[in-house]
């Protein structure tokens, strides 16, 4: 293992770990900054390179849990006294399970036809920019008087609805945080809320994704892999760490129109480059 490789997989942690959970697309970062600029899979092969940027999200789902660690302990009841039903006062795990429902069933129902059909240039490009206007109608035609400020105050309609929006992030480079913060948005969640709810739910789908691939690739975790592994997941799990508290902070006050612009320019940036 080399200083190069260890380098490669240190930047591809540190870009899936600022944009897995920001409203822009990880996918269209990947593009630009692994196929263009750093060529992961020529350093190793294929599967290991694609198995990589499976490890490298458990990096940023590890992020997530300490970020919400006190949530995730009364949502699966691991305090004395709470159990999984209860939803007096705050978010309980069947709101949360309400809200994976249709991405989950949408997922399964058509992921070979994403991943033979939808990953390409073309898709990620549409996916950023259609995504944008997404977020600038959220922000343009967000209630005046928001039904939730705070993640415990979502609703099982509200859920169920951002759960419909969770759907359009299976389109390569919509984003998942961009449709369901803005699907949040929409049905009357502060900014807050609908980012606290999208993390929250990002947890059990991408460790789901995340244990079927790795099942499907085991045997790419080989001795001479691991220096890699390790230094890309370590990465994510850090920067996942600092973007998440510092986007945490800030979204109420930026909201999502300044992500939308940002958007537009990469989809600009892929095309120019690619196409």
């Amino acid at each position: 293992m080399n200083i190069w490789e260890l380098f490669v997989a240190f930047i591809l942690g540190l870009v899936e770990g600022l944009t897995e959970f920001a409203p822009v697309s990880s996918t269209g970062h990947m593009i630009i900054v692994d196929d263009l600029l750093l060529h992961s899979k020529q350093l190793f092969t294929e599967p290991v390179a694609n198995t990589f940027k499976v490890v490298i999200q458990l990096g940023s789902i590890l992020a997530v849990v300490i970020v919400f660690k006190e949530r995730f302990i009364n949502l699966l009841a691991l305090k004395r006294g709470v159990s999984i039903g209860d939803s007096t006062g705050r978010l309980s795990l069947p709101k949360v399970i309400v809200g994976l429902i249709p991405a989950g069933f949408t997922g399964v129902l058509f992921e070979d036809y994403i991943d033979e059909h939808l990953f390409s240039v073309e898709t990620v490009i549409i996916g950023l920019v259609v995504g944008a206007f997404l977020l600038i109608l959220a922000d343009r035609l967000q209630p005046k008087q928001l039904k939730t400020e705070d993640v415990d105050q979502i609703s099982f309609k509200q859920a169920f609805g951002v759960g419909l929006f969770q759907c359009l992030g299976l389109w390569p480079g919509f984003s998942r945080s961009g449709s369901t913060i803005a699907g949040g948005v929409l049905l009357g969640m502060s900014h807050r809320a609908a980012s606290d709810f999208t993390f929250i739910m990002a947890v059990p789908i991408m460790l789901g994704a995340s244990g079927i691939s790795l099942l499907k690739n085991w045997k790419c975790f080989t001795i001479d892999a691991l220096p890699f592994f390790s230094v890309g997941f370590i990465s994510a799990f850090v920067f996942a760490l600092i973007f998440i508290k510092f986007f945490l902070r800030l979204i109420n006050k930026i909201k999502l129109v300044p992500f939308a612009i940002y958007r537009i320019i990469l989809a600009a940036v892929i095309y120019f480059i690619f196409l």
